[in-house]
């Protein structure tokens, strides 16, 4: 099945994930999330492009950047290619690390900028962690100094007056995550291919047209943990398993 393109957006800007691959473990300790942060730093500063957020979590990445002098492709590749080849050759292993495939969604208006920058910054809080001092994100940079960060372009969607703006981001940022809207959005992000292959992987092998052999409570226990998988819709999973939508919904 061909890959489907990339959305291209007219803004630039682009609110990338970036997985290991068979979900691997990206960052060890600190000093692996500060090197690939140190890397974002040199290809900032190499490609022209700009950084508006990140969080860091331990399987994943996520960004808002803006293209500058080079396409996001090309500055995901140097990126990924630099941080592989210091982690490969740290752990003392070889092969990829990320997914083949980054993926990423336009952001082409203001309000949908700060929507998905929200819901970087609380990104922690799917784990249990307080998102607010979870060290790893740029929530902190739009209230202290941080030269990764444009902090001033979305500081300045606040307001002219800085102290009366860094309140307001504060505000909004504590407001609960448009998540459904950020969610359908991220629908589009996996091909049937690669979301069958996400459930199988969740599912420890089993097919996902498998589910409706089983029980109830098992197959509702299965349900509930495919909801779990980020970038699945519920619509998706009941195309690939072969159940109701309002089943998977209830489950």
């Amino acid at each position: 099945m061909p890959r489907r393109a990339r959305e291209k957006s007219e803004s630039g800007t682009y609110h990338v994930i970036w997985r290991g691959i068979n979900r691997q473990i990206l960052f060890e300790n600190d000093e692996d999330r500060a090197k690939y942060l140190d890397y974002l730093q040199l290809y900032r500063e190499k490609c022209g492009c700009r950084v508006l957020g990140y969080c860091l979590m331990d399987n994943h990445v996520h960004l808002l950047l803006a293209e500058g002098e080079e396409e996001l492709s090309q500055v995901m590749k140097r990126l990924g290619v630099s941080y592989v080849h210091w982690y490969n050759r740290k752990y003392g292993r070889c092969g990829p690390l990320f997914q083949d495939r980054f993926r990423s969604e336009a952001v082409e208006d203001e309000r949908y900028l700060l929507t998905a920058l929200r819901y970087i910054h609380q990104n922690p809080r799917s784990l249990g962690i307080s998102w607010e001092t979870y060290p790893w994100s740029s929530y902190r940079g739009y209230m202290e100094q941080d030269s990764l960060l444009e902090n001033d372009f979305v500081l300045g969607l606040f307001g002219r007056d800085r102290s009366k703006a860094i309140a307001e981001y504060q505000r909004f940022m504590q407001e609960e995550s448009a998540k459904a809207c950020l969610d359908a959005e991220m629908e589009l992000l996996l091909s049937d291919q690669e979301a069958n292959q996400m459930l199988q992987e969740q599912l420890h092998g089993l097919l996902p047209i498998e589910l409706q052999h089983l029980g109830k409570e098992e197959r509702d226990v299965a349900l509930r943990g495919l909801k779990q998988l980020e970038g699945l819709s519920t619509r998706q999973i009941a195309r690939l398993t072969g159940i109701s939508q309002s089943v998977i919904v209830r489950a």
